[in-house]
């Protein structure tokens, strides 16, 4: 597949410029996405070292080929280091440093102590959150990325209709999946896959088993792709057998989540309160008697993670904002019996949201 060209330039600035209002003159990142967001660089063991002056990557001899061939590839202007003590190269860029941040959400006790240690002449300062903030809002590259990921993802599941009936397994039905996203051109899948039937269907997050689908039973596919670092998120419900096999179960809850998902869709706009689309779904299943089935928050960010900001729940009032990707997902999960989630990504434009996923949904 072709996709838009992509490039990290202008990312490192955007940080100065907070680095800058917050009186910091370094930012040490270790988390692989945000590191590979600012460099492009793709390999498990490197942090980033960000100041005023410069952007450098330290990693170990292994990338020593692999890292200045990904950065010149992303437009990176970010010098490499290679070296076996990291932190103390990291260090050394930050020789006379007042303020240095690190990540507070990310960065382990001990790596705190040793940049201590590294740094004992600078204020370290706890950052939480920041980068993901930087990461949430999409460039058109990283949009074509998770657009093209998201179109696997519906191609999968249509390839792999056929599989959606009796005596089927919940892990046959998984390996399909992954195996017609990588056919088509996936990486591979975004997550472990999520197949569940029957009673299983009452996990949120249950594993595919070796339980052999039966008519009637609710099913629920959570399936993602994953291009070149960036992840779909897609959930349909179904009834084996179709729509005719469906118990009463089936059609009440069903068409409910589907309702209420459709109205936190249409809720999804800039400038909107994450918890207000959160509201647009979960009131509806209230009013149906059903508030306490639905056990989790409505959706999440997606990028180079699975699981990115903004969080969409009841409780969080950030603002949207357009270049967004997140998904919308309410759920209601019955234990013993069963249960139904309906799943989009959809991307927040400047009047409202579009869909990236566009497989059909069951209708009763």
């Amino acid at each position: 597949m072709t996709l838009l060209e992509l490039t990290v330039q202008g990312r490192a600035d955007r940080l100065r410029n907070v680095m800058l209002e917050r009186e910091l003159d370094g930012f040490v990142v270790v988390d692989p996405p945000s590191v590979r967001w600012f460099t492009g660089f793709t390999g498990s063991y490197g942090l980033a070292v960000i100041s005023a002056e410069a952007v450098v990557l330290a990693t170990d001899g292994r990338y020593a080929t692999q890292a200045p061939a990904q950065l010149e590839a992303a437009g990176s202007d970010a010098s490499v280091v290679i070296a076996s003590d990291l932190i103390a190269s990291g260090a050394d860029v930050l020789t006379g440093a007042a303020r240095v941040a690190l990540e507070g959400d990310v960065i382990s006790w001990n790596q705190q102590r040793q940049w201590a240690s590294a740094l004992a002449d600078s204020e370290l300062v706890a950052v939480s959150g920041l980068l993901r903030e930087l990461r949430s809002v999409k460039d058109p590259a990283e949009l074509a990325r998770i657009e093209a990921a998201a179109a696997l993802a519906d191609a999968a599941l249509a390839a792999t209709e056929a599989l959606r009936m009796p005596g089927t397994t919940e892990r046959q039905l998984g390996l399909a999946l992954d195996d017609a996203m990588r056919a088509a051109g996936a990486s591979g899948p975004a997550y472990e896959t999520i197949v569940a039937s029957g009673p299983n269907a009452a996990l949120p997050h249950a594993r595919p088993s070796d339980r052999a689908f039966e008519t009637g039973d609710l099913l629920i596919v959570d399936v993602g792709a994953l291009v070149d670092g960036y992840r779909s998120d897609m959930t349909r419900s179904f009834v084996i057998g179709g729509p005719d096999a469906a118990n009463d179960v089936a059609c009440k809850i069903l068409p409910l989540v589907t309702e209420a998902q459709a109205a936190a869709v249409a809720a999804v706009a800039p400038g909107v309160e994450a918890k207000a689309v959160d509201d647009a779904c979960r009131s509806i299943i209230t009013e149906a008697g059903l508030g306490d089935a639905f056990r989790h928050g409505t959706g999440h960010g997606v990028g180079l993670d699975i699981h990115e900001l903004p969080s969409i729940r009841k409780d969080n009032a950030a603002i949207l904002q357009a270049g967004q990707v997140l998904t919308v997902e309410p759920g209601v999960y019955l234990p013993g019996v069963g249960g139904v989630r309906v799943e989009d990504l959809v991307v927040v434009t400047d009047s409202g949201c579009r869909p990236l996923t566009l497989s059909p949904k069951l209708s009763l």
